[in-house]
Order: structure tokens, then sequence, then C-alpha cells
């Protein structure tokens, strides 16, 4: 629990029994006074709220990318034995497959180069 929310919440009942004394001298001042500062513990209150959130967030988030990066390695493995057994299943398919990429590959390293354009230069 962060210390903004106990400030906040001591200084919101703090200014509710402000605003009850006032109410009951029936003072105006005293009640506005009251309420200021049970608005001011109010927004301190939910700041120290939403920083706990947040923090909580954050948190949870480096939880989960702990737990990916420890099971990388098993993930990986289990990828990798997926398609070991997909490729021992569908021999042909996977040599077609491999075929289609290498081509693809050979087309996109041999194409020739991208001339610039040529530049034109009027001499006037």
């Amino acid at each position: 629990m962060d210390k903004d929310r106990i400030v906040g919440s001591a200084k919101e009942f703090a200014g509710r029994a402000e605003g009850a004394v006032g109410d009951m001298a029936s003072d105006a001042q005293t009640q506005a006074s009251g309420k200021a500062r049970e608005a001011a513990g109010t927004v301190q209150n939910l700041y120290g709220q939403a920083k706990d959130a947040v923090r909580d967030a954050g948190e949870t988030a480096a939880g989960y990318a702990k737990d990916a990066y420890d099971n990388s390695g098993e993930t990986f493995r289990d990828g990798t034995q997926a398609i070991a057994q997909k490729v021992q299943d569908n021999p042909l398919g996977a040599l077609l497959v491999a075929g289609g990429i290498g081509f693809a590959l050979a087309l996109l390293m041999s194409r020739p180069s991208r001339r610039p354009p040529p530049r034109w230069r009027y001499y006037g």
C-alpha cells in the first residue's frame, strides 16, 4: 500500500470531521475548510491508488517476461520437435516447401541492382 493512500485517507477523514464540526457550529469557514481538506485527501488517495495500480501492472508484466524468458528454450525445443515430426510425416511436402523458399531467395538475391534515375541538366 502506498503512503499517499494512507495520508490521503487520513486527510479525507480529518476533512469530514472538520466539516461536521463546522456544521454543528454553523461556521461556514470551518465547513469550507473541511470540504477542501476532504477533497485534497480524496485526490491524494486516488493518486496513491493509481501508483499502486501502475506498480502492480509493472510487476505483473515483469513476471510474464521472466516466465517467457525462462520457458523460451523449452518452447524452441517443442517447435523444433513439431517441425521434425511434420517433415517425417510428409517428406515430399517438406522438400517442396524448402525448394520453394530456396527458389524465392535465389530470385531475390539475383535481381539486378537498381540504377538511379538519370539526372537531367539544363544549360540555359
